[in-house]
């Protein structure tokens, strides 16, 4: 390998023409033959006993030239990089500049380099920090679902009420036909719960067992079968059952049988103290995450758009392997939410842009400060990760190179100098938004995301698009943990620091196979 020539044609943007002498391509053209002959017919020879000349003569002599270039090209881009002393945060562009047996190959590859950012200030900063204090209506929340996960359901012989289950059967008619989808038998209808569409139960609140009775409602307007939206029904509604839930009482009896405790109050003592630390844990994370949002704020520097589409192939990539996980396809997961995928991407638009910011910004916050991280830090990470996955820490070795576990080690060491220098004064709680009462808009949304399984009186809530899949795709961008790729080994590293789970990335050299038109090959 051989560098021509190195020419910085814009910021962050570097051209590098590489040449493979003709000995080197020759030797990658003949293990490529190797490989492929078993597969290749020529009349006249067993296949697989074809010499390479008779192929390259009967199908060109460039008919292996991609795959040698393919083969080449890792090796020489590395090494490249590495001799010029490039940090690429982007896979490069490659183009084939001329091929031939007798010369090698030559090709250019624009090669995206990681940019020079500036951190104004990353020390004593002040931010504020809610003080997290467990109120007693909070404990006796938590205990209150205790005891109800603990009712017991029993038949009552009485009229029922909001709240009561109604053992019910249900036929709907519209213009005095039954529609498809709209009969139930014995189904169990919590009264208030909102399960069917806004009217019904509260028309089966003060009925008894036996009784019979016309509900009728109309169909919201949005109503996602579109020949029942916005139309007059008729329910013909019988109650077989009025069932009410029966909740224990509230005493040390009741604390032994659900759990590890004596007495109530050591029973909601342990609820505080989770709680506590719940918000105590939650209230440190604001207090990181508004730490990194300032240093952010500090930061200057022009970052290429190609580190941000980098970031997104990543996320979309993680949110398809665990799509995997679940027997589910990406494709599959964009036709059921109505998207392609370009707007699919754009949901990690925001996030992916944060990251990267992050992880530049802490990168020069560790150059700026020197900081390191010592075998002990590696290997005791090293043993972290292996204990988490339950595999001995050589085998996770295989899969996280040394080199990025250091580099996210210090960008945790970045974080925790920040946080440790920092001015952070304790303020109350600032009093919740008061709640906003549902508008029928917002139901018939709902309503129109319903299964079409279930009858037609039934309302469920859904998810929108957008939130189910930052949801599920979702990391938090606090940095305390970070992910590297190594491109040359094509493997991912994650690293996760006390409670937070957040990601920033950096790329190094991308050594992947790169794919030449055989047009151009054939040159």
């Amino acid at each position: 390998m051989k560098i021509n020539s190195v020419e910085k044609i814009e910021t962050n943007k570097v051209q590098l023409e590489i040449a493979v002498d003709a000995q080197t391509f020759e030797q990658a053209i003949s293990r490529v033959y190797k490989k492929q002959v078993k597969n290749i017919n020529v009349p006249g020879f067993r296949k697989g006993k074809a010499p390479q000349k008779m192929i390259e003569k009967l199908y060109g002599e460039g008919v292996f030239f991609e795959d040698a270039i393919n083969e080449l090209y890792p090796q020489a881009m590395e090494e490249a990089i590495k001799e010029q002393n490039l940090e690429i945060v982007a896979r490069p562009e490659v183009e084939i500049v001329s091929v031939s047996k007798a010369d090698g190959f030559v090709l250019k590859a624009i090669c995206v380099t990681k940019p020079e950012v500036e951190v104004k200030a990353y020390k004593g900063l002040k931010v504020e920090k809610e003080a997290a204090v467990v109120t007693e209506e909070e404990v006796m929340v938590e205990v209150n679902r205790a005891i109800e996960r603990n009712a017991r359901v029993v038949t009552v012989e009485r009229k029922a009420k909001k709240g009561d289950i109604a053992v019910i059967d249900f036929e709907g008619f519209v213009d005095g036909k039954a529609f498809e989808g709209g009969k139930g038998e014995n189904h169990s209808l919590t009264l208030g719960s909102g399960q069917f569409i806004p009217g019904f139960e509260e028309q089966v609140i003060g009925k008894k067992a036996g009784e019979e009775c016309d509900v009728n409602v109309t169909f919201p307007a949005e109503y996602h079968a579109s020949d029942l939206a916005g139309k007059e029904a008729v329910f013909k509604v019988k109650v077989h059952e009025v069932q009410a839930k029966e909740l224990p009482e509230l005493d040390d009896e009741f604390v032994k049988d659900i759990s590890e405790f004596d007495t109530v109050d050591e029973y909601k003592a342990d609820i505080r103290n989770t709680m506590q630390q719940a918000k105590d844990n939650a209230a440190n994370n604001d207090v990181e995450n508004k730490l990194v949002d300032m240093v952010i704020e500090n930061m200057t520097g022009e970052i290429p758009n190609e580190m941000y589409e980098a970031r997104i192939d990543e996320m979309v990539s993680d949110f398809d392997m665990r799509l995997q996980q679940q027997g589910l396809k990406l494709d599959m997961y964009l036709q059921y939410t109505g998207m392609d995928l370009g707007s699919f991407r754009k949901t990690f638009e925001e996030q992916a842009q944060k990251a990267v910011k992050i992880r530049l910004a802490l990168e020069k916050v560790v150059e700026l400060e020197k900081i390191e991280a010592t075998d002990d830090d590696v290997n005791a990470e090293y043993e972290k990760i292996a204990q988490r996955y339950s595999m001995p820490a050589e085998e996770v070795k295989k899969y996280i190179p040394v080199e990025d576990l250091t580099k996210d080690l210090k960008v945790n060491k970045a974080i925790d100098l920040i946080k440790d220098s920092a001015v952070v004064k304790e303020v109350a709680k600032k009093a919740p938004a008061k709640k906003t009462t549902t508008t029928k808009t917002a139901k018939a949304t709902d309503e129109k995301a319903e299964p079409a399984k279930k009858p037609a009186a039934k309302k469920t809530t859904t998810t929108t698009k957008s939130t189910a899949a930052k949801s599920t795709a979702t990391k938090s961008t606090t940095a305390k943990s970070t992910t590297a790729t190594k491109s040359t080994a094509a493997k991912k590293t994650t690293t996760t620091k006390a409670a937070t789970e957040k990601k920033a990335t950096t790329t190094k050299a991308p050594a992947k196979k790169t794919t030449t038109k055989k047009a151009e090959a054939d040159k």
